[in-house]
């Protein structure tokens, strides 16, 4: 089910989508965000994105592209991420990841957050469907392999569940102080699948790095935490905690977790997720 890109559809999209601006927070200094403003089917902003292609992992499906089809500026101040299958059962979706980098600093909190929501296709017809929110190390850029860069997923989902995961992977794999490929993580049970705030926050403000902590909010409720001393290795912490990430949202379909789409599963905006802000913020 291929959707052709009409303007009418946008419009409809468009007076739908959550526009709204990044929230402020009693104790915190907004430091960078990206709020999707734009013209409805123009792409996001170059001066903060790069837009991923060429890029296979996890024996996922999907080939990741520039097109309108897969990414788009809603017009209502969201981007949405729409994975599509096309005539001859090929996947096609969309992954960003922010130029802009952030290193939580020494003695402070700093907050990771989006608000987003996913299509209102149902489960059934979501089979496959792996959309995140998430930060990686940016020592990859450099050379690092994966894990010993870190990540931070915020949010994952997938196969259309409404359970939430968040997770930090590190160290080396298989194995190592993250339990490679499972990570360390929690889950949490989603309302719906409209409109969630989902949030990381790292607090540095413990005398030992053993003592610091990343904490997993959604809704403002904390649903998962680790710290230094649960990762149990100074060097291993400092790439989650004390090193250079940037943003990544992407809707992955197929792979190693959510496994194979079926023939239920649906494409189009149904099957999308759909991010109104991206922000940093750091305590003041």
């Amino acid at each position: 089910m291929f959707l052709k890109f009409l303007a009418t559809s946008l419009a409809a999209l468009a007076a739908t989508a959550s526009a709204e601006s990044t929230p402020g927070y009693s104790g915190f200094n907004l430091i960078w965000a990206d709020t999707f403003d734009g013209g409805a089917g123009s792409s996001v902003n170059g001066n903060n994105w790069n837009v991923i292609t060429g890029l296979k992992v996890n024996n996922e499906w999907q080939s990741y592209t520039t097109s309108s089809q897969n990414l788009q500026l809603s017009g209502g101040a969201t981007v949405q991420i729409v994975p599509r299958k096309d005539s001859s059962g090929a996947w096609t979706s969309a992954r960003i990841e922010s130029k802009y980098t952030f290193t939580p600093p020494a003695g402070t909190r700093t907050m990771a957050e989006a608000r987003l929501r996913f299509g209102d296709n149902p489960t059934a017809n979501k089979q496959g469907i792996w959309p995140a929110f998430w930060l990686l190390g940016a020592s990859v850029r450099s050379g690092v392999a994966w894990p010993g860069c870190g990540e931070i997923d915020v949010m994952e989902t997938v196969n259309g569940q409404l359970t939430g995961h968040g997770t930090v992977h590190c160290d080396q794999y298989p194995g190592g102080a993250c339990d490679e490929p499972n990570g360390i993580g929690g889950a949490v049970g989603i309302a719906d699948q409209g409109w969630h705030t989902w949030r990381a926050v790292w607090d540095r403000r413990a005398g030992t790095w053993a003592g610091e902590t990343i904490t997993w909010y959604l809704d403002g409720n904390q649903f998962f935490q680790v710290s230094g001393a649960t990762v149990g290795n100074q060097g291993v912490w400092n790439t989650l905690a004390a090193s250079p990430v940037y943003f990544i949202l992407n809707v992955a379909v197929g792979g190693d977790w959510p496994g194979a789409p079926n023939s239920a599963t649906l494409d189009g905006y149904g099957s999308m997720m759909e991010v109104a802000y991206v922000a940093h913020y750091l305590s003041s």
